[in-house]
């Protein structure tokens, strides 16, 4: 089958700090480097290096036309990813030593998407493909109606959240994912635990801890433990452990057995600096797996 992302695409810049700049303070980076990110992107990497097929739905400007190239190199179908006269978003990402991040988002061209690319897309798609979405872009319920008439399944990361948003379409989603601060702010929302929201699949991400999956149908509950790793990024290690679980879903594993190889990916990457462009291959997973002592 295919997953289908409609999903952002930005241009990432990284500047190592030796703490996360407080109010009005100035700071000397130690290192700089810059690639390919966004959620959208990230998801649509791991994915395709998870070994799925993937579809990204997407713009960018004509200064982003590197980013487009590069998602084709890693694996990612990216004929539907128009490009427009708004310049391509970009990321300000600062990180510490102890690996954790803050970001400033532009979303530039994440927010000109077309209602007719995303028809021209999704028209495409045949019964039992996967819809992603997450929040840097728009036309997420216009998309979801269309996924829903040709039958495809749909997975939502409620990131960056969006009170608002993720209620609007929540009544389509059938996988959604998101950590744990973003469960706590979904059920201030709503006044429902996460899990009572009638969405057959939820996971709720718990950062080095683990994940935890529920099942509506089912009324099952489970818990994975996370890998014990040595953080240097965290930067887009959710992003990763989304792409791979739902890669490996569509690509027919069981839901305990995606999420614990999504695990691992996650793992993973927060040993490594960057967002896209070191998302690990599937090899590169397997091989790491294969070097735990759970």
């Amino acid at each position: 089958m295919t997953i289908y992302n409609l999903g952002s695409i930005n241009a990432d810049f990284f500047y190592q700090v030796p703490h996360l700049p407080k109010p009005g303070e100035t700071l000397a980076a130690t290192e700089m480097a810059s690639g390919l990110g966004g959620k959208g992107a990230n998801m649509s990497v791991a994915a395709a290096r998870a070994g799925a097929q993937v579809v990204h739905i997407g713009a960018i400007g004509n200064d982003g036309v590197w980013a487009k190239d590069r998602l084709t190199a890693y694996g990612v179908d990216t004929q539907h990813v128009a490009i427009v006269d708004t310049s391509t978003a970009q990321a300000v990402v600062s990180v510490d030593a102890q690996g954790e991040n803050s970001i400033i988002l532009w979303p530039g061209a994440n927010l000109a998407i077309q209602k007719s690319v995303v028809t021209e897309a999704l028209c495409e798609a045949t019964e039992g493909d996967i819809l992603l979405m997450q929040n840097e872009t728009e036309l997420q319920c216009f998309a979801a109606d269309i996924a829903r008439t040709n039958g495809m399944k749909i997975a939502y990361a409620a990131a960056p959240f969006c009170a608002d948003a993720v209620q609007e379409i929540l009544p389509y989603v059938d996988f959604l994912i998101l950590n744990q601060v973003e469960a706590a702010q979904l059920m201030a929302a709503t006044g429902k635990l996460v899990t009572r929201l009638g969405v057959e699949d939820v996971v709720v991400t718990l950062g080095s801890r683990g994940s935890r999956w529920n099942n509506h149908t089912h009324q099952t509950n489970q818990f994975f433990e996370a890998p014990k790793v040595d953080v240097v990024d965290t930067t887009g290690a959710g992003d990763t452990y989304t792409g791979y679980a739902l890669a490996l879903i569509d690509t027919g594993h069981t839901m305990a057995t995606a999420l614990n190889i999504a695990a691992d990916a996650a793992a993973l990457m927060v040993t490594r600096h960057g967002t896209a462009d070191a998302i690990p291959t599937r090899n590169d997973v397997v091989q790491f797996s294969e070097n735990l002592s759970r």
